[in-house]
């Protein structure tokens, strides 16, 4: 299935249409604004208009490249979308699962284009960006640039454990080859890390009108911000001691672990994941680091056939010795 047609967006569209025309695009963009406005799909039709054969201010749509990327199927438009935990412990099997689980993740966008937000527990790994470096090494397919968008970019983790790896990334956002684009999306670009948002151009996008929202069923915000909201709530009891934390426990109904509280810890995990990105301090930044761990390691667990009251009190059990 193609790609929905893009809606919106028209003063944006213009002043990257007339940049690329022009040759003045910035070679690293962040595209930002609310959840479902389309970020990410201005960011594939911004490579397509780079790929396009035609000289228009917007794609052809009917050129090769055009319908290539219609398709999403260029070889020359890398896609990086948030991954699942992996499972290899060798790096380079990590950098050949993201690529399996990338694939995967994009095959299912071209079945369904209209897609909702990915997984709480979903990020860009450090195998996602040791795949982007290698594809960005590489001359190009079918024509003369390379395209790259990574979206949910405020889900990149932080790579204090591969330094070298880390540093390549932040130098290829720096300075990227001569052939090569990469636009980041994010809905909240002050998650994004600092190193990476100081390198790229910034483009905030307006809100849909309400005749736009409607006529593409743009996904609504509320869901994921009320799990963020329990998970705040959440946090604040396991601060409030022992009893607190086991009346918030006994709250959640003890059955059906999937759905609602599934939603609980994939808010939680943006929340922890957010704050560990933004505080300064190292200590602090490993210690949540380690409660997102033990709320992935939950997660998994409530895939199975557990009691989510008593999962939830071990879990904020943990998260009280380790905040």
């Amino acid at each position: 299935m193609p790609l929905h047609p893009l809606t919106g967006h028209h003063r944006a569209r213009q002043q990257l249409g007339s940049s690329v025309r022009g040759g003045r695009l910035p070679q690293v963009i962040l595209l930002t604004g609310p959840a479902g406005i389309g970020k990410q799909r201005l960011g594939l039709w911004l490579g397509q208009l780079l790929l396009c054969q035609g000289q228009a201010a917007e794609p052809c749509g009917s050129c090769r490249a055009c319908r290539l990327a219609l398709e999403l199927a260029h070889p020359d438009i890398h896609w990086f979308v948030p991954i699942p935990r992996l499972k290899a412990g060798d790096s380079d099997k990590q950098v050949e699962e993201a690529s399996e689980l990338l694939a995967e993740a994009i095959a299912a966008r071209r079945e369904q284009p209209l897609y909702g937000p990915s997984d709480g527990m979903s990020s860009h790994p450090m195998a996602s960006a040791r795949l982007l470096l290698r594809r960005a090494a590489l001359t190009p397919v079918e024509g003369a640039r390379k395209y790259f968008l990574i979206g949910e970019a405020d889900r990149l983790v932080p790579q204090e454990s591969s330094p070298d790896a880390a540093n390549a990334l932040l130098k290829l956002l720096e300075e990227p080859p001569a052939d090569t684009w990469i636009v980041l999306t994010s809905t909240e670009p002050e998650l994004v890390l600092p190193t990476i948002r100081s390198r790229a151009v910034p483009l905030r996008l307006a809100p849909l009108s309400d005749a736009e929202a409607k006529s593409i069923g743009a996904l609504g915000t509320r869901e994921r911000s009320d799990s963020r909201e329990a998970a705040r709530a959440l946090l604040e009891s396991v601060k409030q001691g022992r009893a607190t934390r086991y009346e918030r426990s006994l709250k959640q109904a003890p059955w059906s672990a999937r759905g609602s509280f599934t939603d609980l810890l994939d808010g939680l995990a943006a929340e922890l994941a957010g704050r560990a990105r933004e505080t300064p301090d190292r200590e602090t930044a490993l210690s949540l680091s380690r409660a997102l761990e033990r709320v992935q390691s939950a997660r998994t667990s409530a895939q199975g056939n557990v009691n989510p009251q008593l999962l939830l009190a071990v879990l904020t059990g943990e998260l009280a010795g380790l905040l």
